[in-house]
């Protein structure tokens, strides 16, 4: 083995060089004070390491990165573990930056001779940041993409050259395809190419001029192995704060696919740039905009850079200090006032609640039906949980209410116009529906034109004096009609009782006087009961209540036929019938089959 190395040695010089490596002299002994610097070249090697086996995993495409990621974190072997570590790597790199910088400051390191190596560090610090930027947006969820959006927005307001930049970043005039290859590009090829080369220049110039040394008097070290111990101390401290964020927090996160269609109201960039976001809230306008994204922080950095030249008199070494942590605090009491104005944002909280339920339905599709040739996007589209519950809220909530007994449900409209909706053709909304106290009430008819009319009327004088069983029967009969998944089970033990009240609708209560249903009853001005709550019924009554089927001229909804899609309207439908996937549970039986067949895994 010897004579191996002896040999290896005579053709590499490979001895001379690790001598000239390890063998550095540390002027005043080891500090713990001198790890940072070594730390971040640790979190750096090791971001290109887990990146290099997530590139292999990795399809950069925007019908692709989604579906890869989604491989990546819940398919692939310690898939999970390795974008969980880059992920969290990235995030702690920026603290590591701004420990070092402030030891550099604090310590003088940045006077003469090292202002160039300095400077290389700024250059450094910047792609960092860049790489944080840019990897942000390659999961290609609603998170990524929205909070991409915003910041490549700040560079649209840069005079003259920021349109052009914008649109050279995002590769042409709408976010898509273009941009997540240029993203992801910049991400693993250019800044990583650009990194490694200041690096390489940042060690060469820290070398030619040694540590600066913060007590020389002290007896000197040599960098192994007294400082080489102390950054290996700390390289595996670094790695066992970001496993524990691992496992704290069960993984990076990935969102529901990106879509371009639905606005994401929690759209934040990073914690390390919610400062930047916070400020910017006191500029309005164009060119306050301006003053604060990019004349303060130009200025900012013009005066770091300008750092090694004012630092050369003690006063300027003090003011340099007092600039940095003067910085450093507003960094962090911007990103508090960011995170506690969230805190106070109920439309933020309910913008989180509902990201975080269509990321899991997201991955629950894809784990479950697996994802189809057009993407994962497809799943999200054609899924009445996520896509009904949306269009609801966008076409339908501005005059139904949506809430359980306890207020849980879609935030109340702000004039409602309609009837309580949850739980619709249920056997307990129609109890509420005939009982006297409730019929007016703002579940019901209270809010519409129909609160003094005939249907209303009847339930008042009329219900209280029917039979309490028989009036059940009833209820269980008509709520039958709606063929509910969810009380499939009932309806089946309960069909004698359904027969029952089915007869007693016909031939007793007086229904079929204004209400067809079945073959009793003529029609009148008031709905159709036969199929009532069905997803056949409520579908044709959302495209036109207005048909006389339904309410005819004594309508107040508009028809939607020539609003939405055929589709759509199935998905607020089925939403509101609550039919959708879930695991383990026979397909819905309503399902029209327009949802795109599914691909298996």
């Amino acid at each position: 083995m010897s004579a191996l190395l002896d040999w290896l040695d005579d053709r590499t010089g490979y001895r001379a060089l690790a001598h000239e490596a390890l063998y550095e002299r540390i002027p005043g002994g080891a500090r713990w004070r001198y790890v940072w610097g070594s730390t971040l070249v640790f979190a750096f090697s090791a971001q290109v390491i887990t990146g290099l086996f997530l590139w292999m995993a990795y399809s950069p495409s925007a019908q692709t990165a989604w579906e890869s990621v989604f491989y990546i974190q819940f398919e692939m072997q310690g898939g999970g573990l390795l974008r969980g570590l880059h992920h969290f790597m990235a995030q702690l790199m920026v603290v590591l930056l701004a420990l070092h910088l402030l030891q550099v400051v604090i310590d003088g390191a940045y006077r003469a001779p090292r202002e160039v190596n300095f400077w290389v560090g700024l250059i450094l610090m910047q792609i960092v940041l860049g790489l944080s930027l840019t990897g942000y947006l390659l999961p290609w969820d609603q998170k990524g993409y929205w909070a991409t959006k915003v910041a490549t927005n700040i560079m649209g307001i840069v005079p003259v050259v920021g349109p052009s930049l914008q649109r050279l970043a995002v590769g042409g005039g709408s976010y898509g395809h273009q941009t997540l290859t240029r993203f992801f590009a910049l991400h693993a090829g250019v800044l990583p190419g650009l990194l490694i080369f200041f690096l390489v220049v940042h060690i060469y110039v820290f070398r030619r001029h040694g540590i600066h040394a913060k007590n020389a008097s002290e007896v000197d070290s040599s960098f192994w192995p007294d400082q080489v111990f102390k950054d290996a101390v700390a390289c595996l401290a670094v790695l066992a704060v970001v496993l524990l964020l691992v496992v704290w927090r069960g993984g990076a996160e990935l969102g529901a696919p990106a879509d371009a269609a639905r606005p994401y109201d929690a759209a934040r960039p990073e914690w390390y740039f919610l400062f930047l976001f916070q400020f910017l809230k006191y500029f309005h306008g164009e060119s306050q905009e301006i003053l604060g994204a990019i004349v303060i922080p130009g200025v900012v950095m013009t005066v770091l850079a300008l750092m090694p030249f004012v630092g050369r008199w003690k006063l300027g070494h003090g003011f340099n200090i007092a600039f940095l942590v003067g910085l450093l605090v507003g960094i962090g009491v911007l990103t508090a006032a960011a995170l506690n104005a969230d805190r106070q944002n109920d439309r933020y909280h309910e913008a989180v609640a509902d990201a975080h339920a269509d990321a899991e339905r997201a991955i629950t599709l894809a784990e479950g039906q697996g994802i189809p040739p057009t993407g994962a996007i497809s799943l999200v589209r054609n899924d009445p949980k996520i896509e009904g519950r949306y269009l609801f809220k966008q076409n339908c909530a501005t005059c139904h209410l949506y809430q359980d007994a306890k207020g849980v449900g879609l935030a109340a409209p702000a004039e409602p116009k309609g009837s309580n909706l949850y739980g619709f053709a249920s056997r307990q909304w129609i109890a509420g529906l005939l009982n006297p106290e409730q019929v007016a009430g703002p579940n019901y008819f209270g809010h519409t034109k129909h609160v003094d009319q005939e249907m209303v009327n009847w339930v008042k004088d009329n219900v209280a004096d029917i039979d309490k069983a028989e009036l059940e029967k009833g209820i269980i009969a008509l709520s039958a009609q709606a063929k509910l998944a969810s009380q499939r089970a009932a309806d089946a033990k309960d069909a004698e009782q359904i027969d029952a009240g089915a007869k007693l609708i016909k031939e007793k209560f007086g229904c079929v006087d204004c209400h067809p249903f079945e073959e009793a009853g003529e029609g009148g001005t008031a709905p159709n009961l036969t199929g009532y709550g069905s997803r056949e019924w409520l579908i044709e009554f959302v495209k036109n209540p207005g048909h006389e089927r339904f309410y005819g001229d004594n309508h107040q909804m508009p028809a939607f036929d020539n609003v939405r899609t055929p589709r759509e309207i199935e998905l607020i439908v089925d939403w509101l019938r609550g039919e959708w996937y879930e695991p383990g549970t026979p397909a819905p039986a309503g399902d029209s089959g327009a949802t795109p067949p599914l691909a298996t895994k």
